[in-house]
C-alpha cells in the first residue's frame, strides 16, 4: 500500500477499479436472493471463513509468531471489524427490511463521505472540482435508480435498513483511508508487500468480530423469546457463498486495495457509484429486460463525475 498515491488516473489504474463495483453489484444480487435462506450476518462469517481458507496456502506465514503482524494488532483488529465484520454484514441486513434502490442510494454516498472523513481525519481540502465530481457522479446514480423518471425518486420511503446501509457506508469510507494512511512506522515490509498476507491478517481479525456478532444473531433471539434464525442448506446456497467468497471477497478487495494504494480513496471512492449501474444492467439480465437508454446516460454522468474528480 502506498502511503502517498498519486491523484493521476490510469487506465490500468481504471481497471482495476472496475473490478470491484462489479463484483460488488453480483454480491446485492446474491444477497437479496439469500434473505430467508441464511441469517445476514451468519452469511457474512462464513463467506470470510472460506475466503480466508482459500488464503492460507498463499499467506498462512503471516499468522505465525515473527510474521511482523504482532506490532500492529491494534490497525489489523480495526481494519478487520471494518471491512470484514462489519461492512457486508450491514449491508446483508439492510437487505432484509430495506429495498434495492433505497440501499444502492444510501451506498451512492460513499464518495462523499470519503471527502468528508479525509476532510475531518487526515486533514484533506475537498477541492471544488472533488465536490462537483461528486454532484456528476450521484446525478448519474440517480438517473439509473430512477429509471429515466425521475419523479420515482420522490416515492422513496426510508426504513430501518437505509440506516444499516448508511453506516455500512462510513464503515466502508474510513476502511478505505485507514488502507493509505499506515500505522507509525508503517507496516512490516514483508506484510505490505503481499496482497494475500495483507488481506488474511484483516480475515484472521475480522472473523473474530463476526463470530461475535453470529453467536448473538444466534443467541440473542434464544434468550429474549424471538423467533429463531432459518438456515437452509443446498446447492443455491453453497453456490452463493462460492461466489461471494471468490468473487467480492478476494478479487474484488485485491483489485480495491491496489486501486486505492494507487489514486487514494477519495479517487477510488467514485468508482463505487458504478455499483448501482452494474447491479441494474445484471437486474435486467436476470429479468430478461434489454439496457434501457436511461443506463447509458447514467454511465455518462458517473464515469463523469470520476473523470473530473481524478484529472489533475
Amino acid at each position: 500500500m502506498s502511503a502517498t498515491p498519486s491523484a493521476r488516473l490510469t487506465w490500468s489504474t481504471a481497471a482495476l477499479l472496475l473490478v470491484p463495483p462489479l463484483m460488488w453489484a453480483g454480491n446485492a444480487v446474491v444477497g437479496r436472493m439469500m434473505q430467508g435462506t441464511i441469517p445476514p450476518i451468519t452469511f457474512n462469517f462464513m463467506r470470510w471463513v472460506i475466503a480466508g481458507a482459500l488464503l492460507l496456502p498463499l499467506a498462512g506465514w503471516v499468522l505465525r509468531p515473527g510474521s511482523g503482524l504482532q506490532t500492529h494488532t491494534r490497525r489489523f483488529a480495526l481494519l478487520g471489524l471494518l471491512g470484514v465484520g462489519l461492512y457486508n454484514a450491514l449491508q446483508y441486513m439492510a437487505l432484509k427490511t430495506s429495498t434495492p434502490m433505497n440501499v444502492t442510494l444510501v451506498a451512492a454516498s460513499i464518495p462523499i463521505w470519503m471527502l468528508l472523513l479525509g476532510r475531518v481525519l487526515y486533514g484533506v481540502t475537498i477541492t471544488r472540482r472533488a465536490a462537483f465530481g461528486a454532484v456528476l457522479s450521484l446525478l448519474g446514480v440517480g438517473t439509473v435508480l430512477a429509471r429515466g423518471d425521475l419523479s420515482q425518486l420522490l416515492q422513496v420511503k426510508l426504513v430501518a435498513g437505509d440506516a444499516w446501509m448508511l453506516l455500512a457506508a462510513l464503515t466502508w469510507a474510513w476502511y478505505s483511508w485507514l488502507l493509505v494512511r499506515p500505522p507509525e512506522g508503517g507496516y512490516p515490509a514483508n506484510v505490505r508487500n503481499d496482497w494475500a498476507a495483507f488481506l488474511l491478517a484483516q480475515i484472521a481479525f475480522g472473523l473474530g468480530w463476526s463470530g461475535l456478532m453470529t453467536a448473538g444473531e444466534w443467541l440473542l433471539p434464544a434468550a429474549t423469546g424471538q423467533n429463531m434464525p432459518t438456515l437452509t442448506w443446498g446447492w443455491p446456497l453453497a453456490a452463493a457463498l462460492a461466489y461471494v467468497a471468490i468473487g467480492p471477497s478476494l478479487l474484488a478487495y485485491r483489485c480495491w486495495g491496489a486501486g486505492v494504494g494507487r489514486v487514494g480513496p477519495a479517487v477510488a471512492g467514485f468508482f463505487n457509484n458504478l455499483t448501482p449501474l452494474f447491479a441494474a444492467v445484471m437486474s435486467a439480465l436476470v429479468l430478461g429486460e434489454a439496457p434501457q437508454l436511461y443506463h447509458a446516460a447514467g454511465f455518462v454522468l458517473i464515469v463523469g463525475g470520476i473523470l473530473v474528480t481524478s484529472r489533475r
